[in-house]
């Protein structure tokens, strides 16, 4: 329920229909769009949002949809249905080019089964009759005219006129030639009148010639003669058209009979083509607005993500500007908003984007704003925007508001949205104030959901004090006094009326003159908003920055962490072999003392053997002396750095190869990691000096480097999938510093390409996404391009 009527208007839904009439290709489809209204059936605005979000699907990603001719075969069924009515050559080329948009448009579907299965719906169980279709093919041509050889008799008479012209032509030529030759005919050639073809004679020579006078010149020098022999031929030749038209009426009669069987099928086929040109009208215009479909909820309720007011967006598009996003919230918890804030500064646009977007959707219509907000559904949408004073009824601006505020109050429930502009105004601030306060409060009380706007500040406080009720404000820039058109929930707005008044230049001393008169409360009140307004949009853009900073600590700490568990488990390896090697060297050394002891044993301490034998052990024990080598001098701090040595940090003991050179910074790989140090923190060491697990692994990573490829198939994968596949690709790409990476999504309806552009786009490293060449996949593959 629309309360008042011309709610439509103050919101500027019927200039939204206008914008769509002007899309449909026939009058049926203008003649559903005047139809559209509001509703609040929860499945029958789904269906219709569905309709036109999988239209907008083919225009914007499929092939086109077949649909070439949309005539009014209804009225044509109609006619049809009299008894003894037939249908002319023109109206069956009408039937005839419906039929085969109808059949080409099932037979689309039809390939592309389950894919729009809403707009399938729309001829489910409709029968596919194409005898109808061949009948009228055998009689009617392709460019609309009956055939020739529609029936015998009609073949014979089409022949025989031929023939009669034929013989006529022949004649006539003969009589003009002989006319010529004995100097009667005039200048010229043979020409036509009253439909006969004639000759030009002099006016002195028309006795010298037998044949009918059809007409003369102006001057009266020549006359136009039909020549006795080719009258009667002509003659014969009108009785066989006359004939020939008998014989049509009694064909198109004939076919008008076999047709009327099917004229129930007709009016279904008509219904389909005028539901196919409304729901394309509406999807061209959600291209047109860039919409999305939102989520739907059978609730009373409405989050707006990124939301726009359709016409200003098509404004502004035209001039090449862009409009700034709304986001706002209306539920159980915040159920009323009272918008606050300077004049021109957007309350009202902001109001009627909330009314407006919703109108639509309960239209069934997609609107400009972000796939993620939530629509509900109100059973009621009560508007009071504008001057709606009336000399008829004896109402005043005020009198007429009051009047709407009664049925607010009376008729509104919890399943009723409410706009409302300059809430209380039109009468003495002192009792406009508290009975706007009080209808305020009552709506409340009845969870009544909505948005108002207003300058009186005792409607603030009172949003500010009571539960359900929130307050929003436009925000202003008070340095450079302009408004910046953006909502902010939480807090009243200032009216920046004295600011406002003195850009615009009023004299000091009326300001000053001005100030004095208003209380020094309120005086105060409005002096803390401006002052609330500019340090909240300094703690702003200070907790930018800290987070921005905050960020980085994090990045580093999780680095930090990265290195810190390498180097644990490169210390745990190395234990484990140390332990390994000892255990081996103590078992060696077991049996190497045990061997010797028997041997000096079984030689009974034989001096010479016993001294071979010392040395044997002395031998043994420098292989697994472990040598202790001279410190090597480092290298000096002039000494040039390239990519490809091997340094040590300074501070610790880390070891790493440098990747490349960036003026006194060092990129140095670790292990997986990179890291960049200042050249005087980073000391040169020989490669024999790096240990060789090290080595190693930098050679498996290089080996990684040489074996990795920038492409990834994810086609027939679900979404999920394919998104931690191409996040894997991507975290290898960035770590190995590859330029660009392809990825080959297909086709298909767009969506899987359209998720994935969105998933990339949060990365700061990407730079920018482009289309493969048509000719090698096109719009099948993303390439992209890294910073």
């Amino acid at each position: 329920m629309l309360y008042p009527q011309n709610s439509v208007d103050k919101l500027g839904f019927t200039e939204i229909k206008e914008l769509i009439k002007a899309h449909c290709l026939s009058e049926m489809g203008q003649q559903m769009v005047d139809k559209i209204q509001v509703m609040s059936n929860y499945d029958q605005i789904h269906k219709f949002l569905n309709q036109a979000n999988e239209f907008k699907n083919i225009l914007v990603n499929d092939e086109a949809l077949p649909i070439q001719h949309f005539f009014d075969i209804k009225t044509l069924a109609n006619k049809a249905r009299i008894e003894g009515v037939f249908l002319t050559e023109e109206e069956f080329y009408q039937v005839q080019a419906s039929l085969n948009t109808v059949f080409a448009v099932i037979a689309y579907f039809n390939e592309r089964e389950g894919l729009y299965p809403n707009l399938e719906a729309l001829f489910e169980h409709l029968p596919i009759e194409k005898a109808i279709l061949k009948k009228i093919d055998a009689i009617i041509d392709q460019k609309g005219k009956i055939r020739p050889n529609a029936s015998r008799e009609l073949m014979e008479i089409t022949t025989g006129i031929a023939k009669a012209e034929q013989e006529a032509r022949k004649k006539i030529d003969m009589v003009f030639k002989n006319a010529t030759s004995n100097g009667w005919a005039a200048d010229g050639s043979l020409t036509v009148r009253d439909g006969r073809l004639v000759i030009p004679l002099l006016a002195e020579n028309k006795r010298k010639l037998k044949g009918f006078v059809h007409d003369e010149s102006a001057s009266g020098q020549t006359v136009y003669i039909e020549p006795e022999e080719v009258f009667v031929l002509n003659n014969r030749i009108r009785d066989l058209e006359f004939e020939r038209r008998r014989e049509i009426v009694k064909i198109l009669t004939a076919l008008t009979t076999e047709l009327r069987p099917y004229v129930p099928l007709l009016l279904s086929y008509h219904g389909l083509l005028t539901k196919l040109d409304f729901v394309r009208a509406k999807a061209l215009f959600a291209i047109d607005i860039e919409a999305e479909m939102p989520q739907v909820v059978n609730e009373a309720r409405v989050k707006l993500y990124n939301a726009r007011h359709p016409l200003l967006f098509l404004n502004f598009k035209a001039e090449k500007k862009t409009v700034v996003p709304l986001n706002m919230q209306i539920d159980e918890g915040t159920r009323i908003i009272v918008v606050s804030g300077p004049n021109a500064g957007g309350k009202s646009v902001c109001m009627k984007t909330v009314g407006l977007l919703q109108m639509m959707v309960q239209a069934g219509l997609l609107i400009p704003a972000d796939e993620a907000s939530v629509v509900g559904v109100f059973k009621q949408l009560f508007v009071d925007i504008g001057d709606d004073q009336s000399i008829e009824s004896d109402l005043s601006t005020y009198s007429a508001h009051l009047s709407k505020m009664k049925n607010f109050v009376e008729q509104a429930n919890g399943k009723t949205l409410i706009l409302i502009d300059e809430f209380g105004t039109g009468t003495d601030p002192q009792f406009g104030g508290p009975i706007a306060e009080a209808v305020l409060e009552s709506l409340n009380q009845k969870k009544v959901k909505g948005m108002v706007t207003t300058h009186y500040s005792n409607l603030k406080i009172f949003a500010s004090n009571t539960e359900g009720i929130e307050n929003a404000s436009m925000l202003f820039n008070n340095i450079e006094m302009r408004p910046l058109y953006q909502l902010e929930i939480g807090k009243p707005g200032s009216s920046y009326a004295f600011e406002i008044a003195q850009k615009i230049g009023l004299p000091a001393n009326v300001l000053n003159l001005a100030k004095n008169k208003i209380s020094e409360g309120q005086k105060k009140v409005d002096t803390l908003l401006v002052d609330l307004e500019r340090e909240k949009r300094a703690i702003f853009e200070t907790k930018q920055k800290l987070d921005k900073q905050q960020r980085k600590v994090n990045e580093l700490l999780a680095e930090n962490e990265k290195l810190k568990s390498y180097l644990e488990e490169n210390q745990r390896s190395l234990i484990r072999e140390a332990k390994d090697q000892a255990k081996n060297i103590i078992l060696n050394a077991n049996k190497l003392v045990e061997n010797t002891i028997s041997e000096i044993k079984s030689s009974n301490a034989d001096k010479e053997k016993t001294k071979q034998l010392r040395e044997n052990l002395n031998v043994e024990l420098k292989k697994n002396t472990v040598k202790v080598e001279a410190p090597k001098p480092t290298a000096p701090a002039d000494e040039e750095l390239k990519p490809g040595d091997w340094v040590k940090l300074t501070d610790s003991e880390t070891t790493g190869q440098v990747i490349e050179i960036i003026k006194e910074n060092v990129v140095i790989a670790i292990g997986d990691l990179r890291t960049v140090a200042k050249k005087k923190r980073v000391i040169k060491v020989s490669k024999s000096s790096v240990p060789k697990e090290i080595r190693r692994n930098f050679s498996s990573q290089t080996n990684d480097l040489a074996s990795f490829s920038p492409e990834i198939d994810v086609r027939g994968q679900r979404t999920e999938d394919a998104l931690h596949a191409i996040e894997k690709l991507f975290d290898r790409a960035l770590m190995m510093g590859f330029n660009n990476l392809k990825i080959i999504h297909g086709k298909g309806d767009g969506i899987l390409r359209k998720m994935i552009r969105q998933y990339l786009k949060k990365y700061e490293q990407v730079d920018r996404m482009e289309d493969e060449h048509a000719d090698r996949g096109g719009d099948g593959i993303t390439y992209v391009y890294l910073k």
